[in-house]
């Protein structure tokens, strides 16, 4: 369907970045890179996906949801993350969270007002799922 990794890449970062406008907020949607994208031979009609989440101060994502599992690790600053039926969490460098499948993304944002912050994000997805649909509110 691409014609070359690097081509996949590329189209999978643009259409990463579109999501994030969305939900209508006129801010600059977060910075999203696509580190590497691989079907999993052992798990049949799976893709891997490890991508980094660039945050500007104050900066915050759209409600939202990933229909596989996600295991997010704060690389620089912190971040604060709430999904449905939890408390906020303010996470700081060093630590990670897990999301299971469909679980509502309520809150993603950074912590800090005048430093960024940075997320390596692992996702388990199915093959053709997008890596995440905003919540309608």
């Amino acid at each position: 369907m691409f014609p070359s990794v690097s081509a996949k890449v590329l189209f999978t970062s643009l259409a990463l970045s579109l999501p994030a406008f969305a939900h209508g907020d006129s801010a600059p949607a977060e910075k999203i890179d696509v580190r590497q994208e691989q079907n999993l031979p052992d798990a049949p009609g799976k893709k891997g996906l490890m991508i980094t989440v660039s945050y500007a101060p104050g900066q915050a994502s759209g409600a939202h949801v990933h229909s596989g599992s996600v295991f997010a690790y704060v690389l620089d600053g912190a971040v604060i993350s709430q999904l449905e039926g939890q408390k906020p969490v303010t996470y700081h460098a060093g630590q990670s969270w897990y999301e299971a499948p469909n679980t509502p993304h309520l809150v993603s944002r950074n912590a800090s007002n005048s430093q960024p912050a940075r997320l390596l994000v692992w996702m388990l997805l199915d093959e053709q799922a997008p890596v995440l649909a905003p919540l309608k509110r």
